[in-house]
């Protein structure tokens, strides 16, 4: 619980600040969602390690996790912000990183030590996550895809940047919804194995 009300502490201050960002500039940015995103999104991965810590989860697997959403989003930020004329590429680079994460979740160590675990709430949390990370996570390349040059840029061509911005919007949607979402979902765990061992201890 304290990892993800850091993670939304983080989100929300740097929301406030990105704000002030485009109010005086009028421009996407970029480089502090970049920054937000370094600090939670592996914190994110440091929640699956958490909650299957118990269940046997090993070092190992963090590391995986975590490795492979550094890769997704220094890929990521090097399309959008460094070589934009070759974001097609490196969107690819940051798939796989993403590629990584969803195998360890689904297929790797993560899913094994979830099956085995003998805590039906933890089970059950552990599989709402991970569809938040295969569906969820998803709506932050399709953002990524309306970059110029890119597959999606032909459905905002010709926004005015001076009002809104497309991918930032897809942006603020994914958060919305994976960090809030992974947080409620880490909060249903929490009370629902604190009330089984609770039982358990009565019993």
């Amino acid at each position: 619980m304290l990892v993800s009300a850091l993670i939304t502490f983080i989100a929300a201050v740097h929301y406030f600040y990105m704000r002030g960002v485009w109010l005086e500039t009028q421009t996407s940015p970029t480089q502090f969602r970049y920054i937000d995103w370094t600090l939670t999104v592996p914190l994110m991965c440091i929640e699956y390690y958490l909650i299957l810590k118990p269940a046997g989860a090993k070092s190992g697997m963090l590391v995986r996790l975590i490795a492979g959403s550094l890769l997704m989003l220094v890929a990521g930020y090097i399309g959008e912000a460094i070589y934009v004329e070759q974001n097609v590429l490196w969107g690819i680079i940051s798939t796989v990183g993403w590629a990584v994460i969803i195998y360890e979740i689904y297929a790797g160590e993560a899913a094994k030590v979830a099956a085995a675990s003998n805590n039906p709430v933890v089970q059950r949390g552990y599989n709402v996550l991970r569809w938040f990370t295969l569906v969820g996570w998803a709506i932050y390349p399709i953002g990524y895809m309306m970059l110029p040059g890119n597959l999606l840029h032909g459905l905002v061509e010709g926004y005015d940047p001076t009002k809104s911005s497309p991918v930032d919007l897809a942006y603020n949607i994914a958060d919305a919804v994976n960090k809030i979402g992974f947080g409620l979902v880490i909060y249903t765990i929490a009370k629902g194995a604190t009330a089984e061992e609770r039982a358990y201890a009565r019993a």
